[in-house]
């Protein structure tokens, strides 16, 4: 038996361009998709990583303010600090020169010079003569500065320590001087300046000569011709005289008020309007010779009075004592 030919393999269909096509095209769309979707996915992913940045940013920025604040804060705290620390040293020094005086009145109530009646006398004696100094020094007061010395004698005569033995010497000899200065010269100025103004007010002096009886030819010439002399008549007319006394009343308190003052120069200018005012107004006069020599007697008097020995009691004092 002849063997049967075996069938032949059956071909397989070829494929068509178009289905190439399409398959492409499908291959292309589904790798536009993976592409699109990857390019949303990666910027949804940038959109979070850039607001987590900007989250840590600000919570970075917060915490930078907080810092900022805190140190504020601090440099606060160190400022009150510091003005605490300053004024505790000042309290420090404070307490420190308090403790210092207490230790010096401590040392000073131990020692012997100072105890008792003794210490609270010489601590009398020792105001009353720098009162008088004081007295003397600022105001001129005289009188103030014998009154001190007056009081403290009998104290300083009342300590019987051997050591103040040459301080009753020594204040007596201040005493003596400031006796021998004699009264306050203001009180003497001021009596002069009023005899000077005494006695202005009277009705002018009458020219030499008239009081002798005038010859028959000069009192026949009288009647037609007038001669009177004009260098050394003074003021003859009222007005001019109530003038000229104005203005010597107002240098008058000008010299006053020098005087007080006790300014020699402010005096001097006064008493040098006075003396041409007067020349002015008693010209011819007989009291004009007396008034200028008050003028001059005024000149020299000196408005302030100084002793040599004023203080040394009060220095003599606080050497004993060791001030």
């Amino acid at each position: 038996m002849d063997p049967s030919p075996s069938p032949a393999p059956p071909t397989p269909p070829k494929r068509s361009l178009a289905g190439g096509l399409l398959l492409f095209l499908l291959f292309a769309l589904v790798l536009a998709a993976a592409g699109w979707y990857g390019w949303r996915h990666w910027q949804q992913e940038q959109a979070r990583i850039e607001s987590l940045a900007l989250q840590q940013r600000q919570a970075l920025d917060a915490r930078i303010d907080a810092l900022r604040a805190t140190q504020q804060a601090q440099a606060q705290r160190l400022q009150q600090a510091e003005a605490t620390n300053r004024v505790l040293r000042d309290e420090l020094l404070g307490i420190g020169q308090r403790a210092a005086l207490l230790e010096d009145s401590v040392s000073k109530l131990a020692d012997p010079d100072r105890r008792g009646a003794q210490s609270l006398r010489l601590d009398e004696i020792e105001l009353l003569l720098g009162i008088g100094q004081q007295r003397l020094r600022l105001g001129d007061d005289l009188d103030g500065a014998r009154r001190a010395l007056a009081l403290a004698a009998p104290l300083v005569d009342g300590i019987d320590d051997p050591a103040y033995l040459n301080l009753r010497q020594t204040l007596a000899q201040e005493q003596a001087a400031m006796e021998a200065l004699g009264a306050d010269p203001r009180v003497r100025a001021q009596a002069l300046l009023d005899a000077l103004m005494a006695g202005l007010r009277a009705a002018p002096a009458a020219t030499a000569g008239s009081t002798r009886p005038e010859p028959w030819y000069q009192r026949l010439l009288a009647r037609v011709i007038r001669v009177q002399p004009t260098a050394g008549a003074g003021l003859q007319q009222r007005p001019d005289r109530e003038a000229a006394l104005a203005a010597l009343q107002v240098e008058a308190t000008l010299a006053r008020a020098a005087i007080e003052r006790r300014d020699g120069s402010a005096l001097a200018a006064a008493l040098a309007r006075i003396d041409d005012g007067l020349q002015r107004l008693l010209a011819g006069s007989a009291g004009l010779a007396g008034k200028r020599r008050i003028v001059a007697e005024l000149r020299a008097l000196p408005l302030r009075a100084d002793s040599p020995l004023s203080g040394t009691t009060l220095q003599q004092l606080r050497a004993l004592r060791g001030q």
